[in-house]
């Protein structure tokens, strides 16, 4: 007698489970990072466009909660390590960004996690900060030898502290991007003309990244289901 063969549903139900898991596994792994870290507020933004002659690419950044001001602060060694609670609760204060935006650790830091590559050679960068850090984010403007029509533009702050961190990016003729910690650069065209402030609110930039996100989860969902009406297919068969 031959051996019994297992109902497709058996097959298919250990391998949905494992996916899961692994996705479960993944969260998890996420939400256990170091407790000084609040990657799952409000995206990060930068917006990218040419300014004053065709050789400048300006870059402006800003935060995505104002906490996550206070935590790179407290990283920097600028703000004292006792404003992050035992439960690694923060509380901002306006003076957190005052002492942040006049820090040469701020600076450095933009400057190391921000950076352009005009058709091909890296270009010199010099921050611009105020005590509005907090509303108006920062400046980086990018010195680059010639005129560039396109850079690509690196971004990889506050993914030191934890990798769930985004960026959500706009760009001239509204370009858009995600910057994350496994995607930290983007080519972008500098031809067109800048689309606005190019910064969006906070509630506007995570229903944004939102909107990106549930496409690559209906992207992910509409694969098992291929797979489920495939294995139903070879039982028929």
């Amino acid at each position: 007698m031959s051996p019994a063969l297992p109902r497709p549903g058996l097959v298919r139900r250990p391998f949905l489970v494992l996916v899961l898991t692994a996705v479960l596994v993944s969260l998890s792994g996420l939400a256990a990072g170091p407790a000084q870290a609040h990657p799952f507020g409000p995206p990060q933004q930068v917006a990218v466009d040419t300014v004053d002659a065709p050789g400048t690419v300006r870059v402006r950044w800003r935060v995505g909660g104002t906490d996550d001001l206070t935590l790179l602060g407290v990283s920097l060694g600028v703000l004292p390590r006792d404003r992050v609670m035992l439960d690694g609760a923060v509380f901002y204060e306006d003076a957190d960004a005052v002492a942040l935006a006049a820090s040469s650790e701020f600076r450095d830091y933009l400057l190391e996690h921000i950076e352009v590559v005009g058709d091909g050679s890296p270009c010199a960068g010099e921050v611009s900060a105020t005590e509005t850090l907090a509303e108006r984010g920062a400046e980086v403007r990018f010195d680059c030898a010639d005129a560039v029509t396109e850079a690509e533009v690196s971004v990889t702050t506050l993914t030191d502290l934890h990798p769930a961190y985004r960026t959500m990016a706009t760009g001239p003729d509204g370009q858009r991007a995600v910057y994350s910690a496994d995607d930290p650069a983007h080519a972008w065209s500098l031809d067109g003309e800048p689309s606005g402030d190019g910064l969006a609110s906070g509630t506007s930039a995570a229903l944004q990244l939102g909107a990106v996100l549930g496409v690559l989860l209906l992207s992910v969902l509409a694969g098992l289901v291929w797979f489920r009406r495939r294995g139903r297919e070879r039982a028929r068969a």
